[in-house]
């Protein structure tokens, strides 16, 4: 391929081989999901991880940090540096367990409502901008396909 040739394929947004590549895809469409999501959530002052903790713990109260690791499919020290985190903004509360002595449940704190609303209302603004981009049943095979990948 001359210069020239490679010059232009360039301008036309000719990719190359990789374009045949579908992890090269998920990434790009992972990495424009997720700026939304961050710009999103900037005025919260919380990352992906830290919702879906408050979120875990909202529809489970009294959960355990390692019950939490498990559902996120996260390793039990990086959900505790999340926990410590959100324990120090008062967003959990931290109980003992009735059942065994040796594990600690989570509860949200006044804040960690407070918190977890905002977030809501912004996923759900983030899940309008990004389902609007397929119809229901393009959403359904997706979802599906999805699942498929990480289930």
């Amino acid at each position: 391929m001359t210069r020239a040739t490679a010059h232009e394929l360039d301008e036309s947004g000719y990719i190359g081989e990789i374009d045949d590549i579908l992890g090269f895809h998920i990434r790009l469409a992972h990495g424009t999901v997720y700026r939304h999501f961050m710009h999103s959530f900037k005025a919260l002052g919380m990352t992906q991880k830290q919702v879906s903790v408050l979120w875990l713990v909202a529809d489970h109260p009294g959960i355990s940090q390692s019950e939490l690791a498990k559902r996120l499919q996260l390793d039990r020290a990086t959900v505790m540096a999340i926990v410590n985190r959100l324990a120090k903004r008062k967003f959990l509360v931290r109980g003992a367990s009735a059942s065994d002595g040796r594990k600690q449940t989570l509860m949200l704190g006044a804040a960690g409502c407070g918190a977890l609303l905002q977030a809501k209302r912004a996923i759900r603004a983030h899940e309008k901008w990004l389902k609007g981009r397929f119809s229901a049943r393009e959403l359904k095979t997706l979802v599906a396909l999805l699942r498929r990948v990480h289930g």
